[in-house]
């Protein structure tokens, strides 16, 4: 599945984050000519992070 931008979102809440510089200037580049805000991408690719991440690969047994 690939990853595809939204556009809408409701019920939020703020969290404080550092990113490095170099991440943010690429996702500004990216999102640039999209209507989306950094925050919705951020939460959209954590989204993607979390439904597409192997889960049992970091657990201990």
């Amino acid at each position: 599945m690939a990853f595809q931008l939204k556009t809408n979102r409701k019920e939020t809440e703020n969290k404080t984050i550092r990113f490095p510089v170099q991440l943010i200037e690429q996702i500004d580049q990216v999102i640039g000519n999209q209507d989306v805000t950094f925050s919705s991408f951020v939460i959209q690719a954590c989204e993607y992070a979390l439904e597409n991440m192997d889960v049992d690969a970091g657990q201990k047994k």
